[in-house]
């Protein structure tokens, strides 16, 4: 995809979880475009290390990194971009990225159908999985820091 295609495609993500915010988090929409937009830099900052620099890592490598790099405290305008990414709301950015998943699924629904019902047991049990290890984590972490 050439960069103004996943601008294009970022910008209608952030138009849709602007919506979303204000919707599901009664965040107004003006006080959340400060967050998106510097969200959307962040990833089009990615997006353009990955296709700059010659090492082949993902995208989402580099959006991660910068994201961290640029929220750390003591970092010049962290304090800001911490206050700005908060009106954000976690749930309203996930619904348009996994309504996209959805798509890109329904897309390819014959491969699917060829991978067979073991499919099914391999989602189960990595889904089980997930949900076991995360609750193994979080009950050591609230542990740790004294809150249960």
């Amino acid at each position: 995809m050439k960069i103004r295609e996943v601008l294009a495609v970022l910008i209608i993500i952030g138009i849709i979880t602007l919506v979303g915010n204000f919707v599901g988090a009664n965040i107004p929409m003006i006080d959340a475009i400060p967050g998106m937009i510097f969200l959307i830099a962040i990833s089009i900052l990615g997006v353009i290390f990955a296709k700059i620099i010659p090492v082949r890592i993902p995208a989402v490598a580099y959006i991660v990194t910068i994201g961290c790099i640029v929220t750390i405290p003591g970092f010049p305008g962290a304090t800001i971009f911490n206050a700005w990414a908060q009106k954000v709301n976690f749930l309203a950015l996930t619904t348009p990225i996994l309504a996209y998943a959805g798509i890109s699924i329904g897309k390819d629904l014959g491969v699917l159908k060829k991978t067979g019902w073991r499919i099914l047991i391999v989602s189960f049990v990595v889904f089980i999985g997930t949900y076991i290890g995360s609750t193994i984590i979080a009950q050591i972490v609230l542990k740790l820091i004294g809150e249960i």
